[in-house]
């Protein structure tokens, strides 16, 4: 998936809004996970699961990159059901083998 698949016409303003920040972070990394869990959880998320959800899209991108991958320990405010939902949608960012370019 590389981009909106999920019509906002639907969704109420904050969850709009939400949707597009999560398809528009800054590095493609987020906006894959971010977009990705919107596209499947936004519609159903709680007003306080949005809350928490908009506290965790406020952190710096390379933060929440090397959390969700595991290259860094997530700060324990951010070790919540809501976090572990979203860093459940990792993309797989490993080039596959069979489209890697043959030696000629």
């Amino acid at each position: 998936m590389t981009g909106v698949s999920l019509s906002s016409a639907d969704l109420d303003p904050r969850r709009r809004r939400i949707l597009f920040r999560c398809w528009h972070r800054g590095i493609r990394e987020m906006d894959l996970v971010f977009g990705q869990f919107a596209e499947k959880e936004i519609a159903t998320l709680s007003e306080t699961e949005l809350d928490e959800f908009e506290t965790i899209m406020a952190e710096e991108d390379n933060d929440l990159v090397r959390w969700i991958m595991g290259t860094w320990p997530v700060p324990e405010r951010f070790q919540t059901p809501m976090f572990e939902r979203l860093a459940a949608y990792k993309p797989d960012f490993e080039y596959p083998a069979d489209a890697l370019p043959r030696n000629a």
